[in-house]
């Protein structure tokens, strides 16, 4: 499966019977140089447009909405050290979480990744 995004920039993937978070290459050129990164806690619920996390950059302190309802099962031990991997390789090495889906349709009401490019052209 492709990335599939919420409409407030975050991003999910599935890998196995996991689906890995992150930010959204379009948001992290926005949010500005990432200084920190607050993490959920594994063992954390999280809920589908439900805050999970924080990111702080030079600019603001922004939330970070769960992409779907789930139970943090790891997060990115890299970002504690190194919160710039979140600006130079958002769908890479700066995702920020690994969640066990609550629901096997998970996806389901989330944006294509074609859906999402469409919308940051509005």
């Amino acid at each position: 499966m492709t990335d599939c995004f919420l409409p407030s920039h975050e991003w999910a993937r599935a890998e196995g019977a996991l689906v890995t978070l992150g930010l959204s290459a379009f948001a992290a050129g926005e949010v500005g140089d990432v200084i920190h990164v607050g993490l959920p806690k594994v063992g954390a619920t999280v809920t589908r447009g439900i805050p999970c996390a924080e990111i702080e950059s030079v600019k603001s302190v922004n939330d970070y909405y769960s992409p779907l309802d789930g139970t943090v099962v790891e997060v990115n031990p890299a970002l504690g050290d190194h919160p710039e991997l979140v600006n130079q390789d958002p769908g890479g090495t700066g995702w920020f979480a690994k969640v066990k889906p609550a629901k096997p349709n998970w996806a389901e009401g989330l944006l294509t990744a074609a859906q999402y490019q469409a919308s940051l052209k509005k």
